[in-house]
């Protein structure tokens, strides 16, 4: 009953309302009225109007037929009649000069105005908008009328409901409108219009406009045009309007009066379109300010002639069970029964939504919630896409993304879908580029997600999603260009001109490599050193260097020459690493934080430049080829790295949360031996420093970013120094860092923490017997299973392929294991890289295993 608004639109330019009167007097009062006009008030989006409208205009046989609607979609009406247009759908209507100001029109199937469009097509009868025209809502942005949540806005049909003793406005509208048959009588459908407009006339005599002080506007512009229709066609003339305005249209006023009001009004120049809508976007919980809760069972209720209950019951029964829940034909019958029970104790004419809702939930669904959300949300409100022809006009931008759709086979859907990218493959590459472009362009159709099969560069992981209002962002950005990837172009080159820091540079830069765009890549890569030259700001360079690190990894898969890149990389790379130090100290809590987060991102990335500390295997022997600061260069700035870490691990001034952290990165990266570690600690969480500072240091080290749990799990010492720090550490100094010890070992996984209590609990020796010589942790063994250390490899084989560089430095004939038996079989010494590795995977073997007693063997 209230206006359709689009969501953001301002004053009229939202609406979907009603309105007309005739030269100097008055309307006819309605569809049985002689000659005419023939005002048809009616709520927008509702099966049982729509019904009506149908049946009335079956019966008067008008000669054109006006709809409530911005009349510059007249010239678009046509296309309602197109086999490929299906709705929902929704007339769009943007500035020329500002797309981002719009407003939507939606209909969907069980719409009045849908039914009478296609009414008016199917017979040949002329059918027009006739609501205030859009271009003059749209031409004064920010100014939004007062939304159904305004204490100015009064609610007709509440109003009603409150009336007749309702205290549900939806229940008593089903009652009193969709439940009505409208194959009745010839004078009952006529009756009905009267009543409502009779009911509407008494609520404006209240109330006045309701809290719509735009509306005498509008209204004034439908009489205008229903004075025009009746001037060419003659009074046989039916208006299709919101209820609430068709009182306005039997009023009394002169064409003066109606032209005064729209006088001086501003107006835009306005492009004009046809666009999918959706279920979802036509409820009301979505944001849709005159929508409805339930247009999933609206369509059903419209769509469905018989049987109505049975049918929506089968429907739920049949979505139920393809999700696993077990429905038989007994529940669907016990349903349909219950239903029409609690419809008859209720004293309603017929089971709504809220019984049929009620008699799922308890016979389907067992009594839960939980299933029933399923139904809610595919059945009630439903999943539909409307669909328009590809004749409807459309900007340039918005012709070549649905182009690139059709050629990816990337169809639009309503619903949240996970997509799955191997960009080694054409297609699954061109698709990753689009929906990177289309991010750059602010389009939010994709995003992207973790994955769940692989880490590695060449798969990506995208959630999609597509919404109605990426109609309106497609326009917004077709200012950039006339296709996806120009526009991309232009924008990423203005926003690397416009960046306000060197981190978001460097970002846009990945963003570029990501989307494939070389032309606008130069132009970044200029702005990116000019801004690394000038910014002397260390926080800003370790920002940035992750992102830049992360670009130089996709030159391997996605083919994209980094060498401007690499360079840039390197240089932020080496100011870094002069600088940091001197910026970790005097650092506060929140300080060191924000430290801990940059050290951990330049440190993945200086492996990333570096190819993780070593030579990158070149493709001859089965890598992809290292990147530029691979080799001599890498190891230079690896070794620089390390310095620093060492530096900051060693550092007195430093804040304890950045020393511990720098010192796992060290142990982490083979740059610090254990005793070293276990020295650091034992000095870190002595009795002489203060209990703040060594749990910040036990945080930084222990934390969970860290792994810190694992550690201690498997490494005794480390463990024992903790348990002393804490054993000994005074009751009040334990009380002032509970709360940073609770925030690093809290973050632990269950069963670290499970693990970690039993360790503490038994000892360092169960029963407090010596252990074994030169056993390490409990629970495992002194030295390695050769056994279960043979079993793994030829799952190392198969993983690592035949011509790994361990076997190729191995010479021809010789034992890469000392203590391989003469005689072993081929796949032994070639593929035992433990002891090759310095005994790597046998010490990953024993820091695996865990249980057994002191004695047992990994």
């Amino acid at each position: 009953m209230t206006a359709d608004r689009g969501p953001g639109a301002g004053t009229a330019e939202g609406g979907v309302r009603e309105g007309g009167a005739p030269e100097g007097g008055a309307v006819g009062g309605g569809p049985g009225a002689p000659g005419g006009p023939y005002v048809l008030g009616v709520r927008h989006h509702g099966p049982g109007s729509a019904r009506a409208v149908l049946a009335a205009l079956d019966h008067v046989r008008p000669a054109a037929v006006l709809v409530e609607g911005p009349p510059e979609g007249d010239a678009l009406v046509e296309l309602a009649a197109h086999e490929g247009m299906r709705p929902p759908v929704a007339l769009l209507v943007h500035a020329v000069d500002d797309p981002g100001r719009a407003a939507f029109w939606p209909m969907s199937a069980f719409s009045p105005e849908w039914v009478a469009i296609r009414w008016a097509l199917d017979r040949r009868v002329p059918v027009r908008f006739m609501d205030l025209p859009a271009a003059y809502g749209l031409a004064v942005p920010g100014q939004p009328e007062p939304g159904p949540g305004d204490a100015r806005v009064m609610d007709p049909v509440g109003v009603l409901a409150a009336t007749a003793g309702y205290d549900d406005a939806e229940r008593w509208w089903e009652d009193v409108v969709e439940h009505r048959s409208a194959d009745g009588a010839e004078g009952g459908v006529p009756a009905s219009f009267a009543a409502l407009a009779e009911a509407m006339g008494a609520l404006r005599e209240v109330y006045g406009d309701g809290g719509h002080p735009g509306d005498a506007v509008r209204e004034a512009h439908m009489r205008l045009k229903v004075r025009a229709a009746r001037k060419e066609f003659g009074d046989a003339v039916a208006v299709v309007c919101g209820a609430w305005h068709a009182p306005a249209l039997t009023a009394r006023t002169t064409i003066a009066a109606d032209k005064a009001l729209l006088k001086g009004i501003p107006k835009a120049r306005v492009r004009t379109t046809w666009v999918p809508w959706t279920n979802r976007r036509l409820a009301r919980h979505s944001g849709y300010g005159a929508g409805i809760e339930s247009p999933g069972w609206y369509g059903h209720l419209f769509g469905t002639r018989e049987r109505t209950l049975e049918h929506w019951m089968t429907k739920a029964a049949g979505l139920l069970r393809e999700e696993d829940h077990p429905v038989s034909p007994a529940d669907v019958v016990e349903a349909v029964r219950l239903a029409g029970a609690l419809a008859a104790v209720r004293g309603r004419p017929a089971a709504g939504l809220p019984e049929a809702t009620d008699a799922i939930r308890a016979v389907m669904c067992g009594g839960s919630d939980v299933p029933l959300a399923l139904v809610r949300d595919r059945l009630v409100v439903g999943q539909a896409l409307g669909e328009v022809p590809d004749t409807a006009p459309a900007a340039p931008l918005q012709r070549d993304l649905a182009a690139q759709q059709r050629a990816l086979r990337l169809r639009p859907e309503a619903d949240r879908r996970d997509l799955e990218l191997d960009l080694r493959k054409d297609t699954d590459a061109a698709r990753s580029r689009l929906l990177h472009r289309l991010r750059l362009l602010g389009i939010g159709w994709g995003e992207t997600v973790a994955g769940r099969s692989s880490t590695g560069t060449f798969r990506e992981s995208w959630r999609l999603h597509w919404r109605p209002e990426l109609f309106v962002e497609v326009a917004e950005a077709g200012v950039w260009g006339t296709t996806v990837l120009s526009a991309a172009t232009a924008r990423a080159g203005a926003d690397a001109v416009s960046a306000a820091t060197l981190a978001e540079v460097a970002l846009l830069a990945e963003r570029c490599l990501l989307a494939g765009l070389p032309d606008a890549l130069g132009v970044v890569m200029g702005a990116l050193a000019d801004r690394a030259a000038l910014d002397a700001d260390v926080g800003h360079l370790a920002d940035a260097l992750p992102a830049l690190a992360r670009s130089l990894r996709y030159g391997d898969v996605r083919s994209t020459d980094t060498t401007a890149l690499t360079e840039v990389a390197a240089g932020l790379a080496g100011r870094v690493c002069v600088g940091l130090p001197s910026a970790c100290t005097g650092l506060g809590p929140d300080a060191a934080q924000e430290q801990c987060r940059r050290l951990d991102g330049v440190h993945t990335a200086v492996a990333l430049l570096t190819g993780g500390g070593t030579r990158a295997p070149g493709p001859e022997e089965g890598g992809e080829g290292g990147t530029a600061t691979g080799g001599r260069a890498g190891d230079g700035l690896r070794g620089r790295w390390r310095g620093v870490l060492r530096e900051l691990a060693g550092r007195e001034a430093v804040a304890g949360l950045v020393r511990g952290r720098a010192a796992r990165l060290l142990l982490d990266d083979g740059g610090l031996t254990p005793d070293r570690v276990a020295r650091l600690m034992g000095l870190a969480l002595s009795p002489g420093t203060p209990p703040p500072d060594a749990a910040a240091w036990a945080e930084g080290f222990l934390g969970v970013a860290a792994g810190g749990g694992m550690l201690l799990v498997h490494d005794e010492r480390l463990l024992a120094l903790v348990d002393d720090w804490l054993t000994g550490m005074p009751a009040e100094a334990f009380t002032a860092v509970l709360p940073l010890l609770r925030r690093t070992f809290s973050a632990y996984e269950p069963g670290v923490r499970r693990t970690l209590g039993g360790l503490v609990r038994r000892g360092p020796h169960p029963g407090g017997a010596p252990g074994p010589a030169g056993a390490t942790a409990p629970g495992f063994g002194p030295d390695l299973d050769e056994e279960r250390a043979d079993a793994v490899v030829p799952v190392l084989r198969l993983l690592l392929g035949p011509g790994t560089r361990a076997d190729a430095r191995a010479p021809a004939g010789t034992r890469t294991d000392a203590r391989t038996p003469a005689g072993a079989g081929p796949a032994g010494p070639a593929a035992r890289t433990g002891e090759a590795r310095g005994n790597t995977a046998g010490k990953s073997l024993r820091e695996g295993e865990g249980g057994g007693n002191d004695g047992d063997r990994a």
